[in-house]
């Protein structure tokens, strides 16, 4: 038996369609992507961005490689090869430009890659100095990096598409302020961004401490956070008034709560999971937040086992 639908019934099939559509696309990510995404044996990860699509990109500390590989299939291969003499730590895409932005780490510089063929678009030598370029964010007109052995902030201005300037130069901006450096200590680590570019977020390692950052003047502003502390800080990520920071040897992600003027923050709660294996970078993606383990503490072989861990927000 046929049955025909009035015009005002099939627009509300077709409603109901198109929301039962935006509901199973709204929850992939919790739903049907891996909980855990298996790196390269022996690959030592630190960093991780995500690109355009499922995308994402995570960097090897020792040999600079980049693997590149899809959230949703949890597939992917080695993009960037390993390098004599590069590393990667901290990374950043730009959707913009396609381009990759890796912290060299020890070596002093920042690296970029085209972000779908791996080629290299730029080497630039941040500085000569004792450092440890941890890691790096994009804004509109610049990318940022952060040196955990100096206190200081590096930044690499952009074209207004995301491009390199030609020549690639790059600028020295002291931190100063509320900004406290201890020689010798493990400083500055992880940094985010306004969706403005207007504030820059750094976490000090070994202080527990956040600051916010004027990113013309490196002008830095301690954010209060009574009580608590972000101690073993590494990668943060901003999203909304939500700051994420990960402490790795504490196996924890801190939700910390910042107030509209970002001069105080409560941290509401401590993201754990028993996937955890000493996280160090944070990403999001669909809701979701993807951690890099790194496993800092266990002895590294060829045959150490290395993971991508996704965790609800």
């Amino acid at each position: 038996m046929s049955v025909i639908q009035t015009a005002p019934q099939r627009f509300i099939v077709a409603l109901l369609l198109v929301s039962l559509s935006f509901t199973m696309i709204a929850g992939i990510p919790a739903d049907t992507f891996p909980e855990v995404i298996f790196l390269p044996n022996g690959f030592q990860p630190e960093g991780i961005a995500t690109g355009r699509g499922n995308t994402f990109y995570v960097g090897s500390i020792p040999t600079g490689a980049v693997y590149r590989g899809d959230l949703r299939t949890g597939k992917g291969e080695v993009l960037v090869p390993a390098q004599d003499g590069r590393r990667a730590i901290g990374l950043k895409f730009d959707k913009r430009s396609g381009l990759l932005f890796a912290a060299g780490g020890t070596t002093g510089y920042a690296y970029i890659y085209n972000g779908e063929t791996g080629a290299n678009a730029a080497e630039i030598q941040l500085t000569a100095e004792s450092s440890f370029i941890n890691d790096v964010v994009v804004t509109k007109d610049a990318a940022y990096f952060t040196d955990s052995f100096q206190p200081v902030i590096y930044r690499v201005p952009l074209e207004k598409n995301g491009q390199l300037t030609d020549p690639p130069a790059s600028e020295v901006i002291s931190l100063g302020g509320d900004y406290q450096f201890t020689p010798g200590a493990f400083n500055a680590n992880g940094i985010a961004v306004t969706p403005n570019g207007r504030t820059l977020f750094i976490v000090n390692s070994s202080q527990g401490a956040l600051y916010s950052v004027d990113p013309a003047t490196g002008e830095a502003a301690l954010i209060d956070l009574g009580t608590g502390s972000v101690s073993n800080g590494d990668g943060i990520l901003l999203h909304g008034k939500t700051l994420y920071v990960v402490q790795n040897t504490l196996n924890q992600v801190a939700v910390v709560k910042l107030e509209s003027d970002f001069n105080s923050g409560t941290i509401e709660a401590a993201i754990t999971s028993p996937l955890f294996r000493v996280p160090t970078t944070i990403a999001r993606f669909g809701g979701s937040l993807y951690v890099v383990n790194a496993r800092f503490g266990t002895p590294p072989t060829p045959d150490t086992e290395y993971e991508v861990v996704l965790v609800p927000e």
